[in-house]
């Protein structure tokens, strides 16, 4: 069947999902604005160019660090298309306060009677290695505990620590796997060691970027290692084979630059003054093409907007579609936004990031708004049928949220079934192939109802304080996700969130 045949029929559908017939005759007809969310609905559930948009930005602009010319071609990429569509959109400049790139990267390991090379990765921040390559021990850091350590002792003074890993499963584990990751790390540099060397995690030896928990202040060669090398590593450490480790990594680093966001934006009508912001990072890490982290939603959100023009729907509220940068080394890009956009955050009545790959979204993250709940329940009223949905009021470290949370802006993180995420997360199997179609439509419907009650409805909820906020962290678990992620001492030096009291709100830059 025809696009232009089956539109009007999924939007029919959608409406008799939503709005089943009245069992009474003076039972009360859908509003205008459930109307309009139930034909976007319908809309992107239909033949649209977002798949297409999905596979040219996997397959022809390929991973897309920040800071690369593959990420510049991001974002002309990202401004053709939404003007193509008649949506107004802009670059926005923003700081990144060091660049860090991938050249090349080599080990060997080598013993009596022992030498092979296996795959490695270096890890975002890592320091480059001289030329020629660093050589150093490398011994066995079992997983990196407190009781490991002191078992080494001494030894792991300019040594290369091999650190085992369990295989990846599930989105739970990965968040284990930062957590732990910022402890070792903090274990490992304060005994002085070479660098440190993590077993991958990643099934079939995929290799994957994992950040340095300290970011740029790092000062030591870090790196992932192919899961198998690694384990005859360990196997011949523990038959107690003397091992040393050459690691060349040829890198691409320097100091602040600047990099852009996306901004696409459909001007509200009666109050065009509050903005919602739909956001998706634009950036990937560059060993796969970033299908699942994040282009799928990137694809998602340009369609929405897509959607919304074509059809005509008028806003109340502008809505903005936001597609960072900057978001695998720290959330840069929307920090820079809130910095840009200050003035404004006080008529910013939501924030959401979209960022767990294609699994089918279950419900949104309230980060500690416990007032969002009933309001992400009225506007998933049109695609109840979609669910269950189920809302969780607890603070999320990690994506694109970060920043308006911390500026007390309401904001909602998609929460999405793992599906393939875990094991692909910034690994080079992350391509086109690992996005279910039907579930990034299903997502886009339920992401487009969502915004459009959101655009429309007459309730918002005040921006909080920096004393709100605080209290959000002592009551929660929101500090320690801070620290793993390395963005506290931001917060608490006052230069990133609600500014400290007495201290002026930093100047855009």
């Amino acid at each position: 069947m025809s696009s232009s045949r089956l539109l009007p029929r999924l939007a029919a559908l959608s409406l008799a999902l939503a709005f089943p017939a009245p069992s009474r005759a003076d039972a009360p007809l859908p509003s205008a604005r459930e109307r309009e969310a139930a034909l976007l609905v319908g809309s992107v559930l239909g033949g649209t160019p977002m798949l297409e948009d999905l596979r040219s930005l996997v397959d022809e602009v390929g991973g897309r660090a920040t800071g690369s010319e593959a990420n510049n071609r991001s974002v002309e990429w990202a401004l053709e298309r939404f003007r193509a569509a008649g949506v107004t959109a802009r670059a926005e400049a923003f700081p990144m306060p060091a660049l860090w790139l991938e050249r090349g990267a080599s080990a060997s390991v080598q013993g009596p009677g022992v030498r092979f090379a296996p795959r490695v990765a270096a890890m975002p921040f890592s320091t480059a290695t001289p030329k020629g390559g660093l050589t150093a021990p490398l011994l066995e850091a079992g997983r990196g505990t407190e009781a490991d350590f002191q078992r080494l002792g001494a030894k792991a003074r300019g040594a290369f620590l091999l650190v085992e890993t369990d295989e990846l499963k599930d989105v739970d584990g990965l968040f284990r796997e930062y957590d732990e990751a910022a402890l070792i790390e903090t274990r490992a540099f304060a005994a002085g060691v070479a660098g440190v060397v993590y077993m991958g995690s990643r099934p079939g030896n995929q290799l994957y970027r994992h950040s340095v928990s300290t970011g740029p202040r790092n000062t030591r060669p870090m790196m992932v290692m192919e899961r198998d090398g690694a384990k005859r590593a360990l196997r011949l450490l523990r038959a107690g084979k003397a091992l040393s480790l050459t690691a060349a990594l040829d890198l691409r680093t320097g100091g602040p630059y600047e990099a852009r966001n996306v901004i696409g934006e459909i001007r509200g009508t009666t109050r065009p003054d509050e903005v919602i912001v739909l956001g998706a990072h634009l950036d990937s890490w560059d060993l796969g093409g970033g299908a699942l982290d994040n282009g799928a939603n990137v694809a998602m959100l340009l369609d929405l907007a897509r959607q919304m023009q074509r059809l005509g729907l008028k806003p109340a509220r502008t809505v903005r579609f936001a597609l960072w940068n900057g978001e695998e080394q720290g959330m840069y890009g929307s920090a820079g936004y809130t910095r840009t956009h200050a003035a404004e955050l006080d008529r910013h009545t939501l924030a959401l990031s979209v960022d767990i790959g294609c699994g089918r979204i279950t419900g949104f993250y309230t980060n500690g708004r416990s007032a969002l709940v009933p309001l992400v329940d009225r506007a998933l009223k049109p695609v109840e049928g979609l669910g269950p949905f189920t809302q969780v009021d607890v603070p999320v470290v990690g994506t694109d949220n970060f920043d308006f949370m911390m500026h007390g802006v309401a904001n909602l993180i998609a929460n999405q079934e793992p599906a393939t995420y875990g094991p692909n997360y910034h690994a080079r199997s992350d391509e086109f192939e690992q996005c279910d179609a039907r579930t990034l439509r299903t997502n886009a419907a339920v992401v487009g109802a969502l915004a459009w009650g959101f655009a429309t409805m007459d309730e918002k909820l005040p921006r909080q304080s920096r004393a709100e906020v605080e209290a959000l962290i002592r009551d929660t678990d929101l500090g320690p996700q801070m620290k793993s992620f390395n963005v506290w001492e931001e917060w608490a030096a006052g230069t990133r969130g609600h500014p400290l009291e007495g201290k002026p709100t930093p100047a855009p830059r």
